[in-house]
């Protein structure tokens, strides 16, 4: 199309030089020239001169090795301010070059004995806090200068920036312009000149036979890295038999909330039913660190953050009409210590362990037991010490309880907070995979194991009556007082 003198069009190539009219100043004597790019881009420019001159006028590039792109990285703002101060950061980061890094192949055998190192460079830790790929830059830029005034550095402005990695993913910001229409640039001064720019794709199409050897080359690629992959997972996995279930908890005691004592800690005990077995090297117990409170809105908070790790395994066996399968239980008691070393127990709970896999956030709230009287609350203010239980399986049913009903009638309690865990649970079985190639939808991990029928009933009788007494009591919460007394009168 024809262009005005205020229009220019031109396509760019990768790593194209496009001289400016500043360099063409610049570069047209030899006694300007220091370094060998500089004297290759004055013999460039007098070969352009020889052949008429550069086609080219507002519009320009700078490449990889120019050095307006060693100073554009350089002194890269992080905010648009014009008065931005570099943070401690931004000077730190500035003197990292991602473009061109030498890094040398690391073998296998000193990877995986120099995991950790002790006593790191100043090179090293340059090099290596940040993520290091190796990136080729280039800018195209436009001199918006007025007509006949072309190569002054303060009329220059960059249209359009291409990166290149060695992943081989290229970033062009702005974006190919499309439907979007042209970009805008406003100049500052008396006149505010405003220009418009678009940039387009005019790659040329890749043939089919190309794309298939490159998808073919991409196919190889992967196919390597994951044998690589997998030859340093290996494949020796534990297998379960078929009718068990292996039960994998990574745990967290994330805090505990709403005590009267500062410096609180956790002690918790691991309780396995019948049917149910761990391995002989795993504790089935832990103790927190002491930890003292802060105040978070009204209450006392105590950020634990104590992971712990549990692996049980259960064996399926015939179903029996007299007893259901329990489900393994988190035993846990909450306790302070003071300065004088007096502790005192500050509530009790526990935790029957989910039985769907995934990610369980549970806050389980406790009590303790109490003494009638100002002796007791004496002797707790300033001795410490405080009513125990002997066996904390009291909590819920005791282990050694064998009759038909408990009664607690007279043991007097206090609620007392409330402790919050994490619990991130992960289910293995055989049953999974058969229930996954009869692609049946199974409510839970009992299901799954093709018994306890009794349990799974009881469990969907109980949670639709507490729904349904629910529904009753917002519904009955809802209505007229006086026309529910009426009701209840007639």
């Amino acid at each position: 199309r024809p262009l005005g003198e205020e229009e220019e069009e031109a396509e760019v190539g990768w790593q194209e030089k496009l001289f400016s009219q500043f360099e063409v100043d610049l570069y047209r004597h030899g006694s300007a020239c220091q370094t060998p790019l500089d004297r290759q881009y004055h013999e460039e420019i007098r070969q352009l001169e020889r052949a008429g001159g550069r086609k080219n006028h507002r519009i320009f590039t700078y490449t990889d090795h120019d050095r307006f792109t060693n100073l554009e990285e350089h002194c890269q703002k992080v905010t648009d301010s014009d008065h931005e101060v570099p943070s401690y950061l931004a000077e730190r980061m500035a003197n990292v070059r991602r473009r061109r890094q030498d890094r040398k192949p690391i073998e296998a055998s000193s990877l995986k004995s120099k995991i950790i190192t002790w006593e790191p460079s100043e090179e090293f830790i340059k090099n290596n806090h940040v993520i290091n790929t190796p990136v080729q830059t280039m800018y195209i830029m436009g001199d918006l200068g007025p007509y006949g005034k072309l190569g002054h550095k303060e009329y220059e402005h960059v249209l359009c920036t291409i990166k290149a990695d060695s992943n081989g993913v290229i970033t062009v910001k702005p974006d190919f312009t499309g439907t979007k229409g042209p970009y805008w640039i406003e100049l500052d001064g008396e006149k505010r000149e405003v220009w418009k720019y678009t940039i387009e794709n005019v790659s040329v199409q890749v043939q089919p036979e190309e794309e298939e050897r490159e998808q073919q080359m991409f196919r190889d690629l992967y196919g390597r890295h994951k044998e690589y992959l997998s030859s340093l997972v290996g494949s020796e996995f534990e297998t379960v038999l078929p009718g068990t279930l292996r039960l994998f908890v990574n745990g967290e005691i994330v805090s505990a909330q709403g005590y009267e004592y500062d410096n609180l800690y956790v002690h918790f005990f691991l309780e396995l039913p019948n049917q149910w077995t761990s391995p002989a090297a795993q504790q089935q117990s832990g103790v927190t660190q002491i930890c003292a409170t802060k105040k978070v809105g009204w209450e006392n908070v105590a950020y634990f953050c104590y992971p712990f790790t549990l692996e049980m395994f259960f064996s399926h066996a015939d179903e029996s009409e007299d007893s259901l399968p329990q489900w393994p239980v988190v035993y846990f008691e909450v306790l302070s210590l003071d300065f004088w070393q007096r502790y005192r127990v500050e509530g009790y709970g526990s935790l029957v362990l989910p039985a769907s896999p995934g990610l369980h956030m549970l806050t389980i709230p406790t009590w303790r037991p109490v003494e009638l009287g100002t002796v007791a609350e004496l002797r707790r203010f300033f001795i410490g010490g405080s009513p125990e239980l002997e066996d904390i399986t009291c909590v819920r049913i005791p282990s050694t309880f064998r009759g038909e009903r408990l009664s607690r009638l007279g043991f007097r309690t206090k609620t007392t907070g409330s402790v919050t865990f994490r619990l991130y649970c992960l289910q293995q079985s055989k049953a999974f995979m058969e229930t996954s190639a009869l692609r049946q939808r199974m409510q839970s991990v009992l299901d799954r194991l093709g018994g306890f029928s009794q349990q799974s009933s009881v469990y969907s009788v109980l949670e639709a009556f507490q729904r349904a007494r629910r529904r009753m009591q917002e519904a009955r919460e809802s209505l007229p007082q006086d026309y529910v007394s009426t009701f209840a009168s007639a």
